[in-house]
């Protein structure tokens, strides 16, 4: 147990919790699902494939916390309220969401985005996260004892967009308005909600190095970070006691063009 303690300063290995991570199969929410784990953190996966899920589960240390592989649709309504059903008959309660899952749309610029592409984006990564932080406070307010965190992931573009990323812009804006929300509605009920935007990091996807569209309509190869990086920031965020929050954090690569991108 000292180990923890070791890798982590900030943790305390005794107070272990309940933590709902979506996205859990594959990026972010993986690395982070595994880095919770391994410190004692009970951690629900949930996405939408099982597969991915049960990869991540694998993972898992075996002197770690316990997890539960649960498939959910975050733009599903129905889908979610089993996701939290199935978590409190097993667990009672829930300390930590974090509202990882998301997607992205074709890089088109807007007239030539269908309606369909918009809406899909809006569906996960807007609904979704609205749909599981509601169920998350409706817990959190009346478990004992009561509250709880929750993180939402939004991004480099919920402040500065890309060009042709409109849908995918105008969710991540629209999570910065859902985490001052949440945290000035949770304040009374011990709830703490924070957001962290994430640079380029590493992914299966993107790789280590990432080709991304500039202001000036020329691509080019960007700084990336290791996912790693994201997930040690998260364990952070979720090792603050309630009476503390970080509302709002960034990590991204040191070189990446944000800071007077364009």
């Amino acid at each position: 147990m000292g180990s923890r303690c070791e890798a982590f300063p900030w943790s305390n290995p005794i107070d272990t919790k309940i933590i709902l991570i979506t996205g859990a199969g594959s990026g972010v929410g993986r690395a982070t699902s595994l880095e919770l784990q391994k410190l004692g953190h009970t951690v629900v996966l949930a996405g939408r494939r099982r597969h991915k899920l049960e990869e991540t589960q694998s993972l898992c240390m075996k002197n770690g916390g316990e997890t539960l592989v649960v498939p959910t649709d975050v733009a599903d309504p129905d889908s979610v309220e089993q996701l939290f059903e199935q978590l409190i008959q097993q667990f009672s309660r829930l300390d930590v969401l974090f509202n990882n899952a998301g997607v992205s749309a074709p890089e088109k610029p807007i007239d030539e985005l269908t309606f369909e592409e918009w809406k899909y984006v809006v569906d996960i990564n807007l609904h979704g996260s609205f749909l599981c932080a509601s169920r998350a406070v409706s817990q959190m307010k009346q478990q004992k004892p009561r509250g709880g965190r929750i993180i939402n992931n939004g991004s480099i573009a919920a402040h500065t967009p890309r060009p042709m990323s409109v849908a995918y812009a105008a969710t991540k804006h629209a999570i910065t308005g859902l985490t001052k929300a949440i945290s000035l509605d949770g304040r009374h009920f011990d709830i703490a909600c924070g957001q962290i935007d994430i640079g380029n990091a590493e992914s299966e996807m993107r790789g280590k190095e990432a080709s991304r569209i500039q202001a000036n309509g020329s691509k080019v190869v960007e700084p990336v970070i290791k996912v790693k990086h994201v997930a040690d920031a998260v364990v952070q965020i979720v090792s603050l006691p309630l009476d503390a929050n970080i509302q709002s954090m960034t990590i991204m690569a040191t070189k990446m063009p944000y800071v007077g991108r364009g």
